[in-house]
């Protein structure tokens, strides 16, 4: 197979698990930060990544950012494009992710889009259009309490349908095991969006296989990496970049209970720690310099930053500020927070949850980057092509075992 896979992402953590997906199955990846200049110039790529941050904002706002990068890369002659969302398929009944495909689909006119969140090497299975979470249903899982989309239904279709009027149908697991042709034959007697059950690693290379001549597909990593397996491999040999070395720090905004738990491993071992709480101090700017001064005097290595809590904690701080205020002023101080540490010499930082991620990339001016050994799967150290840029792990708030974040800034 020929052409170029384009990819959009509705956020930064999301855009390096499936930008290392595209790599893992052979295909050059390029991955960028925000929608390009026209003027870009990108290596030799079999497969190109647009990280957005359109997950939690307006639905408006994330259709036009993701039609801007729809038409960069249709200008890089993208032939098919990914749409990639998070394996926990995060929304509300406002979107985002049916009036992006929305606008996708109107953009491309896909007939059926084949779709599927399940991603095994991370936990996500969809089953009789149900989405589990390891062996919960997604409803009873912790991402029933998640601050900004809370997801307390399992049930696939029906949340896609209270995003979109574009017909919903489900291809059962049943129709998966009798094989390529059966699925194939499923998918091409629905218009809309079809949303297909998948276990297993082998599933997801088989609907690779099905929708790799598609003009539009949209899942999480696990369908990415089916696709890359079905297209051609490169002609030319990756290069394995090593995991990099030098002075660490972990910064982290994420409330995901894998976080929390990633946390307190870090605080278990001895590493230092220091809390953001913008409810005592409301001024992202005295955030930034009381975290930057209390890292002056530290001595040990691999220091947590970190204003991630509980759910209850959570709310607390929102009631008292705003969703928007409190998000709003730890972004802008993780950002300060992230130039500081680089300015003190940090060259590995790693950034734990989406808003996070894409507050460092932003601060420090990163545009992109070649992607480098994986630290967890879908948790790849990003290299930047940047001069004097740390090199940045990503990492998506429920990713990564428990002590991912200490192994990642150790020595």
């Amino acid at each position: 197979m020929t052409g170029v896979l384009g990819a959009i992402a509705d956020d930064f953590t999301g855009a390096t698990d499936v930008a290392v997906a595209f790599r893992r199955g052979g295909l050059r990846t390029v991955l960028f930060f925000g929608v390009p200049p026209a003027t870009e110039a990108t290596p030799p790529h079999d497969a190109i990544v647009i990280a957005l941050k359109s997950r939690a904002i307006p639905a408006t706002e994330a259709v036009s950012t993701s039609l801007e990068a729809l038409r960069w890369l249709r200008n890089r002659n993208a032939e098919q494009i990914y749409f990639k969302y998070c394996s926990t398929f995060d929304s509300t009944p406002r979107g985002n992710i049916g009036p992006v495909l929305d606008a996708l689909s109107q953009a491309l006119s896909p007939g059926s889009v084949l779709m599927t969140p399940s991603s095994p090497v991370h936990g996500r299975t969809q089953y009789q259009g149900h989405l589990f979470v390891g062996d919960t249903l997604l409803a009873e899982s912790p991402m029933r309490d998640h601050p900004a989309t809370p997801m307390t239904d399992s049930h696939l279709p029906r949340l896609l349908r209270a995003q979109t009027t574009t017909p919903v149908a489900l291809v059962t697991h049943d129709v998966v095991r009798r094989g390529e042709t059966a699925v194939r034959e499923a998918i091409d007697s629905e218009s809309g969006y079809v949303l297909v059950d998948a276990l297993t690693e082998d599933d997801l290379r088989l609907l690779g296989r099905v929708a790799a001549h598609t003009p539009l597909v949209a899942g999480a990593a696990g369908l990415a990496a089916g696709l890359a397996s079905a297209r051609a491999s490169t002609t030319s040999p990756l290069t394995d970049t090593s995991p990099p070395t030098g002075p660490a720090a972990v910064l982290s905004g994420s409330c995901s209970a894998r976080t929390l738990e990633q946390i307190a491993v870090m605080e278990r071992i001895g590493r230092p720690t220091h809390r953001l709480d913008p409810v005592a101090t409301p001024d992202p700017d005295a955030l930034a310099a009381g975290a930057l001064t209390w890292y002056d005097s530290l001595t040990e290595p691999g220091p947590l930053v970190y204003s991630s809590s509980s759910p209850a904690d959570l709310r607390r701080t929102q009631q008292e500020l705003g969703v928007s205020r409190a998000a709003a002023i730890l972004e802008e101080a993780t950002g300060l927070i992230a130039v500081g540490l680089v300015e003190r010499g940090v060259r590995r930082l790693v950034a734990a949850g989406g808003e996070t991620s894409g507050a460092v990339v932003t601060a420090l001016g990163v545009r992109g980057g070649v992607i480098g050994a994986e630290a967890a799967p879908g948790v790849p150290w990003i290299h930047p092509v940047e001069d004097h840029r740390p090199a940045l792990l990503l990492k998506s708030g429920n990713f990564g075992d428990p002590d991912l974040l200490a192994t990642a800034s150790g020595s």
